[in-house]
């Protein structure tokens, strides 16, 4: 094995690391969420802007889809972050995953 395919793998196996104990430190406050089922409306977000939606309730996980302000989306649940703002799981036709809980607004009464 040259330099080369050593740099490789020690960067690959840094990568898998990382992974598993970004998805360690998530898993816990998943179990901690709350029950919403119900409507709510992007907002806080500038117009000409997008809310991104991600894989986990987390900043730096992978971005599955974006949302315009304004949208309307179907909340499931959300979770308290320590230290953090709470981070909700939203579906939106086939958009699914989590945003930030400041930029959502619930809607009373109303359908998606």
């Amino acid at each position: 094995m040259n330099k080369s395919q050593e740099k490789v793998l020690l960067a690959t196996l840094c990568g898998l690391v990382m992974t598993a104990a970004a998805a360690l430190a998530v898993q816990p406050a998943m179990a901690a969420g709350y029950a919403v089922e119900g409507p709510a409306q992007v907002t806080g977000v500038a117009r000409w802007d997008d809310l991104n939606v991600r894989k986990w309730p987390a900043s730096y996980s992978q971005q599955t889809g974006l949302l315009a302000p304004g949208a309307h989306v179907w909340v499931e649940r959300c979770i308290e972050v320590r230290n953090s703002s709470d981070w909700c799981l939203v579906e939106r036709n086939s958009i699914r995953g989590w945003v930030n809980s400041r930029f959502l607004t619930p809607l009373a009464d109303k359908d998606i």
